[in-house]
Parts: C-alpha cells; structure tokens; sequence
C-alpha cells in the first residue's frame, strides 16, 4: 500500500481497522475541551471503563462479607490470582505454571535476584545495557553490594558505539564470550524504556546459557507489546509491570516468569513467604516452607485484591481483541508513525529531528524515539496546545507511542501536524 500523509487518508485506514470498536471501551483524557491525543501508552496505559465496576464489587463484597469475602465472595479473594496465567500466558509464550501474578516490577526482580545470582569467586559478573532503566540498575548494584562484590567488579554495561543511538547484537553476544566462565547473569530490557530497541532475546538467552550463565528479561515495555515466546527462548526468568501497555492502572501489580525446568526445582534458593507455599498447605502455617510447583512458589504475601481487580479489567480487553490481532495493528500502527514522522522530517527546512529507534521491522514495537535538536521544551508546549500528549525524556527525547487498542491512524496524523509546524520555525 502506497502511504499519503494526509487526513482523508488516515481517515481511511482508521474506517478499516478491525480494532477500532475498542477505542470506545477506554476512557481518553480531556485536554483543552476536547479529547486528547493520547501518545503516552509505554508510560502509563489509559483506564478501561470497565474498571471502576470490577473494583467497586470488591469493594463491596469487602463492605458485605468482611473477611468472609476471602471464601464466599462473588470471586474469592482466596484464588482471585488462579486465573490470570490464562490470561497472560499468551502474551508472554509461556505456560501457564510458569506465570505469577504480584507484587511490582522491582519487587520482582529483587526475588528473581536472590534465586538467580548466586555469584561464586569465579563466577560474579553481570551484564546490562546503556540506558537501563534506571530502578534495574539500583536492584543489580545492591545484589552485587549484598553479595559481598563491588559494583565496579561485576557490572558491565554494553554501550552504544561512538556516533550510534542503539546497542549491537554483536556487541551483546561478543561480551557474553568474553566474560566466559565469570558470568553469573545477564539481564537486558526486553525492549529499551529510552529508545524503543528490541532485543533478540532468542539470541542472548542462548549465548549466556552457553557460558554457564543466567538470563533474565524486564519486560516492562514488552509484554503488551510486542510478540514474546519465554519458554521457547528458554529464559530463565522475567519481570514486568501491568500500568504501560496492559493498561492496568498506575502502580499496578506486577507479574513474573520462572522457566518450567526451574520452577519445581525446591533447591533454589528464594525469598520465601507464606503466599508462596503450595497451597494445601498454606493456611497450616508450618514453621517448614513447601514452596508451590509453579512460578507461584516465589510469592510473598497475599496480593492487592484491588490491583489484581483493575488487572482483570485490562486483560480482559486483550482477550476479546485477541493478542494477534493487537500486534498486527500494532505492526501497521507503527509503520504509519514512522511514515508520518519520516515525511515531515524529509519535508522540513531545518533538520533538527532524528528517529533514533530502529525502524526495520521486528526490532521496534509501538514506541518511537525522536531526539528534537532543538528546541525540545518549546515543542512539549505546542504538544500540550494542540491537545497532544507525548513523553518528553529530558532534555530531547520525544517518546511517542501508539497503541493498537485505542490510538487511531489520525491521532498519529494530528501529532504529525504539529511536529511539522514546530520544524518549519
């Protein structure tokens, strides 16, 4: 299909997309009287209406039952969790055993931790990315510091080459082979917070496994995102938040993967809580951990009923779309995006924008990186006036996101409009 960045057509695709009914079952923000458009889905996903009912009926059975509610409420808060690895399975290639559903990203990766680097004199090193989020970074600096090493010993960033934006694979599985039989871990985002890269995480799962090593994914910008297969790739574990693409609500639980040939593997050291423990044992409150047979043996506590309530909400929307029909959206959304910026940039008298996510296909999702060589301040503001929302990344980083389940072609149109008209000052 030959593109044209114009109204009529954006129009056009949008009178096309399978997806489009799904827009109406989100609430869009309002910015100066009108409905925004709302590019800022890798930051914080938008509510689905279908929440605030979910929530109040856990409201209300609390009001009602009391802790009664934990046995005889419409669902039980009991095993409220059972039935999100249904859910999530598909969006991750997982099994359902191997998904759990609690606490926040973080959280979680300071359990995957403790289970995962478990680093010996010769084996204590981990790798990382330039340009990790930053929180990824404070937990593997802490595990090093608790584990009795220096930050600077074991850590090693994979950065950018001189003149470049994003990380080579090369650079990646080339450092993995250095480090050898010193490697305890490698753990990369999924997909970069800060430039939007996907990893081959195939690849690099498979060359830290061939040295001995653990690998581990945040998935915070992936799940939701793009297409995952954890267990094919053979990861061994992996953490995410649900509020970006999963639209589950700022703050809201978080979730983790633990591999099949891990996750009945009672020998693993862990963090161990009583939510964790198998559960015909749970509520026996035994001094001994009996840890359960599936990624829920690393629980802690008995999760937000509330959060998992929002969670519900947003899954189910994922669900009746259906996840492949998301990414193939996502897919044409995205080509479009990048058509759309690459014309106005083309067209502009000033060269002061650059894409700097890769734009072949597969090693993005729906997020675009633009740096603004100038002026990227006053652009915020005329993002803000014409009723668009995009996430700045101080001080020229533009994040620019579309998600399939409710951006529209013309949102993607509109945001074009305004980037051209800041370029042509």
């Amino acid at each position: 299909m030959n593109l044209e960045n114009t109204l009529e057509f954006a129009r056009k695709l949008d009178e096309e997309d399978p997806l489009k009914k799904f827009r109406s079952k989100f609430y869009i923000p309002i910015l100066h009287g009108k409905e925004s458009v709302y590019l800022c889905g890798n930051t914080l996903g938008l509510q689905p209406k279908s929440t605030q009912n979910l929530v109040l009926n856990e409201l209300e059975d609390w009001a009602n039952f009391g802790k009664d509610a934990r046995m005889h409420g419409r669902k039980p808060w009991v095993n409220y969790h059972d039935h999100f690895p249904k859910r999530l399975a598909p969006l991750l290639g997982a099994k359902m055993e191997e998904v759990v559903v609690m606490n926040q990203l973080t959280a979680n990766l300071h359990l995957m931790l403790a289970t995962f680097y478990r680093p010996s004199e010769g084996r204590f090193k981990i790798i990382y990315e330039e340009n990790a989020f930053s929180s990824d970074v404070y937990a593997l600096k802490s595990q090093v510091e608790l584990n009795g090493y220096k930050a600077e010993d074991a850590m090693i960033k994979i950065e950018c080459r001189k003149g470049e934006r994003t990380i080579r694979q090369e650079d990646i599985l080339s450092e993995i082979e250095k480090c050898g039989s010193s490697l305890a871990l490698v753990l990369i985002g999924g997909v970069n917070y800060l430039t939007g890269q996907v990893f081959d995480m195939k690849g690099i799962s498979a060359a830290a496994h061939a040295v001995g090593a653990k690998c581990g994914f945040d998935l915070a910008h992936a799940v939701g995102n793009i297409e995952l297969k954890l267990n094919d790739w053979e990861v061994d574990f992996a953490v995410w938040c649900s509020y970006k693409y999963l639209n589950s609500g700022p703050g809201g639980i978080g979730g983790a993967f633990v591999h099949e040939k891990h996750i009945a593997d009672s020998s693993l050291f862990r963090l161990a809580g009583w939510w964790g423990n198998h559960k015909d044992s749970r509520f026996k409150m035994k001094e001994d951990f009996e840890p359960a047979q599936t990624a829920e043996g690393w629980q802690l506590s008995a999760p937000s009923i509330l959060s998992m309530a929002v969670h519900e909400a947003a899954l189910e929307i994922f669900f009746q779309a259906s996840f492949k029909r998301v990414l193939e959206k996502s897919a044409k959304l995205s080509s479009w995006l990048l058509f759309v910026i690459n014309d106005v940039i083309l067209n502009s008298a000033k060269k002061t924008a650059e894409i700097i996510t890769p734009q072949e296909p597969g090693q993005h999702g729906s997020q675009i990186s633009l740096l603004l060589k100038e002026n990227a301040a006053h652009f915020s503001d005329m993002l803000r006036k014409n009723s668009v929302l995009a996430d700045l990344q101080e001080p020229d980083i533009f994040r620019v996101t579309a998600v399939p389940l409710y951006n529209t072609y013309e949102d993607v149109y509109l945001f074009g409009q305004v980037l051209k008209g800041a370029l042509s000052k």
